[in-house]
């Protein structure tokens, strides 16, 4: 089961406050504005700003 389309139209970066977007068959996802890629796990995204990995 992915994220619902619903869930992710409100779901934001808790940094810089910019939508996210799926990325990776659903596995991660991108902040478009500071780059940073928050884990999806078991369909539970963890947006905890230790959690995610900042793309060069």
């Amino acid at each position: 089961m992915a994220i619902h389309p619903d869930l992710l139209e409100i779901l934001a970066c808790p940094v810089c406050k910019t939508p996210v977007e799926l990325v990776k068959e659903g596995t991660g996802l991108r902040c478009g504005q500071c780059r940073r890629v928050y884990p999806v796990r078991e369909d539970i995204p963890i947006m905890l700003p230790e959690e995610a990995i900042v793309e060069a």
